[in-house]
């Protein structure tokens, strides 16, 4: 699936429309394209009406929709016998209907698209249908060995297909508190992260009831979120950085989570280190983690009184062994290897 890159934000995302509840629809397009070489055009015999077809094909080997180009040489009807006619004909599809753009050309001499004709509109196809141009090229100009369009008597026509997929919504709730709805098309920027990406591209339960909710997150924290996918900034990151790791982790924002986690370490206290270590711990934020253990070993004692510390020794027993081990290991003194003692002759 392609994607443009969104707009720049503009403006204070806290100013503008406010709302208690937010969508984004995904809209998925599957795009894919075919080549279709007829050798010895010029010996087809066959009459007005009649049509040659292309072998079928598809998006991908595992998708069950197939299609194939229907073309008539000469002309489907009295009205365009002097033209070829050219289709896209939907041969199977698992589903009752789907809609798709397309869009036909024909390869010069020098395998350069020319004459290229492209619907206007994503068209509804049922098994069996076919749409397309009746009058896609006029056969004395495709004839003429000046146009270049038929080199060594092949016609090779492309076809490019845009198949329109069931759309994807992700809607959140904001209950008493607001949130702004961005003008950009946030769905887009959203599937920068695997975890997004994955909802919309993947069978998931969220995918089948066609909405992915996202309603575990603050509005303050979500509102930062999406600066950071927009701007790549997050300035207010200071002020949540904890609740904001937490996020990032979820949604495998690894950039924002190693800029939480630069923000958490600057900030490290007596008072706040053993919260932040079980929060490293929590979303493995190894740097985070390594940081406050050594903060604890350069405090130990001061921090051994905290209400932080004595809740994580009930808590997280096992971290409390771990900055102890690190404790440990740092007072360790390093002795010499002895060595050994020559025999006495």
């Amino acid at each position: 699936m392609s994607r443009e890159p969104s707009p720049p934000l503009s403006g204070d995302m806290s100013a503008g429309p406010i709302a208690e509840s937010w969508c984004y629809t995904q809209v998925k397009v599957v795009k894919f394209s075919y080549m279709w070489t007829i050798n010895n055009f010029s010996f087809c015999r066959e009459e007005m009406g009649e049509v040659l077809k292309s072998s079928t094909f598809s998006s991908s080997p595992s998708d069950k929709m197939k299609w194939c180009l229907r073309v008539n040489p000469k002309g489907l009807d009295d009205e365009s016998k002097d033209y070829l006619s050219l289709y896209l004909l939907l041969v199977s599809c698992p589903k009752s209907e789907v809609r798709a753009k397309f869009k036909f050309s024909l390869l010069n001499a020098k395998r350069e698209e020319t004459k290229a004709m492209e619907s206007q509109r994503a068209y509804r196809f049922v098994q069996g249908k076919d749409w397309g141009f009746k009058k896609f090229i006029r056969r004395d100009f495709l004839l003429d060995e000046a146009n270049g369009l038929l080199p060594d008597d092949k016609l090779t026509l492309f076809c490019e297909v845009s198949v329109v997929q069931d759309s994807v919504n992700i809607s959140g709730h904001t209950n008493t508190n607001t949130l702004k709805v961005p003008e950009c098309r946030l769905a887009e920027d959203l599937a920068r992260s695997p975890v997004f990406n994955a909802m919309f591209e993947h069978e998931m339960e969220e995918s089948k009831k066609n909405r992915v909710e996202i309603n575990d997150v603050d509005p303050e924290v979500f509102k930062e979120m999406m600066r950071f996918i927009y701007t790549g900034k997050a300035p207010n990151l200071d002020k949540m950085a904890d609740n904001l790791l937490a996020a990032a982790d979820k949604y495998a924002l690894e950039r924002l989570k190693v800029m939480c986690e630069e923000a958490l370490c600057s900030n490290l206290s007596v008072e706040n280190v053993a919260d932040t270590l079980v929060l490293a711990d929590l979303h493995s934020a190894e740097q985070l983690k390594a940081q406050a253990i050594d903060f604890i070993n350069s405090q130990a004692t001061d921090i051994m009184e905290t209400s932080g510390w004595k809740s994580m020794i009930q808590s997280h027993p096992h971290l409390v062994a771990e900055a102890f081990r690190a404790l440990a290991s740092a007072q360790c003194p390093q002795f010499a290897v002895p060595r050994k003692r020559l025999k006495q002759s």
